[in-house]
């Protein structure tokens, strides 16, 4: 028998396979910090890149369907695998099961929405992990709204690892940066945009503004989610409302509170209290 789910008005739910989802939830209560959120990490299953479409989409629904049960109405996938990966099927297939008010938005959408005034050349590289690229998402939504823009794409297969190990800043990390930026500016000497499109990605922008050839941009997800959120909320009062407002945020992880709490100080540099689920 399906679950009811709760009617009242709730948090605003962040997920993420991992840790990058904090980069998105800083810079979201940067810009909202009236709101309150819950922030959903499935550590233990992370990651994600190298996943296949079904079980990126099985894990996900999971997360969603958890965070619903928990009061939000409002779900941000703050992962780029989910958001290329699942959330069409979620949006078109579940939520109307589940409960057509409710809503699931991405990360990818609002980072395409800014390219077309950020790019003079009208050629664009994306940086982001083995599932991203494949999905051929950003190409995709990128061509629906600039088709005359041109797209390339590069995965990054061991920038999360570093990340997520504490190795942002060793010496060894530069020689991959290096690398997989020069792989992706090899494909198309034109580029002048760069997207990072992974949420950990940002944790390396000292190296990789370092690497990146003088007169190209690099742009991070995090505060042009936090913008497109914003403005979502302006234009749907009826989520508005659903949305409760006390400025707190909660934390929940699938993996050990201590490895969570140790990781997410580098990636909110604020101590965090955290609570162990399982989906």
């Amino acid at each position: 028998m399906k679950q009811k789910l709760p009617t009242i008005p709730g948090p605003i739910g962040v997920f993420d396979s991992g840790y990058g989802g904090l980069t998105i939830l800083s810079k979201i209560r940067e810009a909202l910090p009236q709101y309150d959120y819950i922030y959903l990490g499935d550590n233990a299953r992370s990651p994600y890149g190298t996943r296949s479409f079904e079980i990126v989409y099985e894990f996900t629904l999971q997360a969603v369907t958890r965070l619903f049960e928990m009061g939000c109405h409002l779900v941000i996938l703050a992962c780029n695998t989910a958001s290329a990966k699942a959330l069409r099927s979620i949006q078109m297939n579940d939520l109307p099961e589940m409960d057509p008010a409710r809503r699931v938005l991405g990360v990818i959408r609002p980072t395409v929405e800014c390219i077309g005034n950020i790019t003079h050349s009208r050629h664009v590289g994306i940086l982001a992990t083995a599932g991203t690229i494949k999905s051929e998402s950003y190409p995709l939504e990128i061509h629906k709204l600039f088709p005359d823009i041109q797209v390339e794409g590069e995965a990054c297969p061991l920038w999360v690892s570093l990340v997520e190990n504490n190795e942002a800043e060793g010496d060894g990390t530069d020689y991959f940066v290096r690398k997989y930026i020069n792989e992706l500016l090899s494909k198309d000497e034109q580029i002048d945009t760069v997207i990072l499109g992974c949420t950990h990605y940002p944790i390396l922008l000292p190296k990789i503004e370092k690497h990146m050839p003088k007169g190209i941009t690099t742009v991070a997800q995090g505060e042009l989610v936090a913008t497109s959120l914003k403005d979502y909320l302006q234009r749907h009062p009826e989520m508005d409302t659903k949305c409760t407002k006390g400025g707190n945020c909660t934390y929940y992880t699938t993996e050990a509170e201590e490895k969570f709490t140790e990781s997410a100080s580098t990636f909110l540099n604020e101590a965090v209290t955290v609570q162990r689920i399982e989906l």
